[in-house]
């Protein structure tokens, strides 16, 4: 197998020595670009210079896509394993992922060592002290997990919230397969308790997002629990969905992912079950 270390602003992380063979180490920044990330394409391309599997174009054009059920193993399957442990946040971790994706190499192995608080890694059942989540990530087995991407190509790691640009209420509308999460027009006054967005965190099996209502404003990313007044005309049919897409629309939305937010707001946003899953190491 061939390992590659990204460590993303963590040079403290030094012990790998649960792993037999030397690693491929490479210091990134805190959120790694995609000219940082270059070293990931030129080693998918040495393991897999070729991809005999069916693109994505092919995928999509099938009448019944499979693969959108239960996750499984990804098809391809080079000589050379490889596998890519990144070390960081889970901004870290997106922008890898959204690198992989992008190139269409999300057959490679994926592992996790978070630095500091951790969606993801709770998602995952990850270890929370960082001597057993490195020895997971160099030697553990991979369990997959669908991949969840919004409308601009960017990899959600552990969430994502859709909100306002500003601060206050969201108007607008949100929807979850054909499910109506929200409906809402924002009050004059920001309650205390109202309709603040949407926030989504990837699951670990079909269909593949979940999502819940968020009552108050972030930081708290609360989700709501039992009834609170709202403006006559306000959907909220209820605070918790599931599904392989989530559709947002409204004006001056803010979308964040892993934290990181766009640099503009936008009038919609889709987010939805990438066509590949995601080879995660994890329990």
């Amino acid at each position: 197998m061939r390992l590659l270390v990204l460590r993303c602003d963590a040079p403290h992380i030094t012990d790998f020595s649960s792993y037999p063979s030397p690693v491929e180490l490479y210091d990134l920044p805190a959120i790694p670009s995609r000219k940082d990330l270059k070293v990931l394409d030129d080693a998918a391309f040495d393991v897999l210079p070729h991809d005999p599997t069916p693109s994505l174009d092919e995928i999509a054009k099938q009448p019944d896509v499979e693969h959108l059920g239960a996750p499984k193993p990804a098809p391809q399957r080079p000589e050379t394993r490889l596998r890519i442990v990144v070390i960081g946040t889970d901004a870290a971790l997106s922008a890898v992922l959204t690198r992989l994706m992008r190139a269409d190499n999300m057959w490679a192995e994926i592992g996790f060592v978070p630095i500091g608080p951790s969606t993801a890694a709770k998602n995952w059942g990850l270890p929370a002290d960082t001597a057993q989540a490195v020895c997971l990530a160099l030697l553990g087995a991979v369990n997959p997990v669908p991949l969840i991407r919004d409308d601009a190509a960017v990899a959600v790691a552990g969430s994502a919230t859709v909100t306002s640009w500003e601060s206050g209420e969201l108007t607008g509308e949100v929807i979850v397969d054909d499910h109506v999460q929200i409906r809402h027009e924002a009050a004059k006054k920001p309650p205390r308790r109202g309709i603040y967005g949407a926030r989504m965190v990837p699951m670990v099996d079909a269909p593949g997002i979940a999502a819940v209502t968020m009552d108050t404003p972030l930081p708290g990313e609360v989700p709501s629990r039992g009834v609170f007044p709202r403006p006559s005309g306000s959907v909220v049919p209820s605070s918790f969905a599931t599904g392989r897409a989530m559709q947002a629309g409204g004006p001056g939305l803010r979308i964040r992912v892993d934290g990181v937010s766009r640099k503009r707001p936008v009038d919609r946003v889709t987010f939805y079950r990438h066509l590949r899953d995601l080879q995660i190491v994890r329990p």
